[in-house]
């Protein structure tokens, strides 16, 4: 056999869980039946986990890890090969798992979920239609309580296609946990053509002014790989130009200071590092957070982008975040040391 598909790879990786993190994860630890570590990249912690035994495909798989820093980012190894390495395309992963389980090349699959192009694998497409269902069924955010935690959060601009309210979406902390319905806001995450690829789930408290109080209030349903969720300019902005940020509420913090830039989230420090600018972008703002993630995921964006011929600005806060910033110190200073830093008049 020499065409392996992804699904082929994912489950002889998992066949080999543990010789996988100790190549590509050589930071972290066994701790029973997992691998624990910092995040994808290999920094020293403890908040990711990779499950060592199990089946090979299917719930409670081996190989399977979640990053519970990351609003619970999840994957198999292919996935995390793919962040590691900082693949761009489900190729270049697919090479890299072929070079560690010593396979033959043979010819190349089709590409499963490339980052711009390409048909997604079964699972991917049923929970990409799925995502697709939830944000269709959401409600304009006006006079709801998505509006409610926006302004407890110091936004104001926060209008646009992107966002949507549904009162409510289910929640389950984990296998054979109740389930629940609980208010929350919904985020599309889409790719260049503007096609929904996933959707991002806030649960909110029931007064809106806060998160809902859950082990993980925020979870990504859907493919988000080099997509996030898009905010356009206000105004006369231009299309050659936009900021990159991690979490939501950063990114509309920094669109509230610079209305007239088009904006992303990406939604965790490790898909920062993997977005894929669009074309034509010759300026990019990168507004990261403040930690050695937002760190690690900011050089890896700018490396890639700067090898394209983009110019790349660095936005760093004050404080851990833009949204802090903004609520600590109020939207004209935030606006002011923001266009200072890009040059604006």
């Amino acid at each position: 056999m020499t065409g392996y598909s992804a699904g082929d790879l994912a489950r002889q990786l998992a066949a080999r869980a543990e010789d996988a993190c100790r190549h590509y994860l050589s930071n972290g630890t066994r701790a029973g039946r997992y691998w624990q570590v910092g995040d994808v990249y290999n920094t020293k912690g403890r908040s990711l986990y990779v499950r060592l035994y199990g089946p090979l495909a299917g719930p409670g798989a081996a190989g399977k890890w979640t990053d519970s820093a990351t609003a619970g980012q999840h994957g198999d190894l292919l996935d995390l090969i793919r962040l590691n390495r900082d693949c761009r395309t489900l190729a270049e992963a697919m090479a890299e798992a072929r070079a560690f389980l010593a396979l033959p090349p043979g010819p190349e699959p089709p590409r499963i979920h490339d980052s711009i192009s390409g048909s997604p694998p079964p699972c991917q497409r049923s929970a990409t239609e799925a995502a697709r269902r939830l944000f269709a069924a959401g409600h304009p955010i006006t006079g709801t309580l998505a509006e409610t935690y926006l302004r407890a959060r110091g936004i104001k601009v926060f209008h646009g296609p992107a966002l949507r309210f549904h009162p409510a979406v289910q929640y389950r902390a984990h296998d054979g946990a109740p389930l629940q319905r609980l208010p929350a806001l919904i985020a599309a995450v889409t790719d260049h053509d503007g096609e929904i690829t996933g959707v991002h789930r806030t649960w909110l408290a029931t007064n809106g002014r806060g998160l809902a109080p859950l082990p993980s209030p925020r979870r990504a349903l859907g493919s988000l790989l080099g997509h996030g969720v898009r905010f356009p300019a206000i105004g006369s902005g231009t299309t050659n130009r936009l900021i990159a940020g991690e979490g939501i509420e950063t990114v509309l913090s920094v669109r509230s200071a610079l209305p007239d830039w088009p904006a992303v989230a990406a939604l965790s420090a490790n898909h920062l590092a993997a977005l894929i600018p669009p074309p034509g972008l010759t300026v990019l703002a990168i507004a990261r957070d403040d930690d050695e993630a937002g760190r690690q995921a900011a050089r890896r964006l700018r490396h890639y982008a700067q090898a394209r011929g983009i110019t790349v600005i660095d936005l760093v806060p004050r404080l851990d975040d833009f949204n802090e910033d903004l609520r600590r110190f109020g939207l004209v200073n935030l606006q002011r040391r923001l266009r200072d830093r890009i040059g604006a008049p």
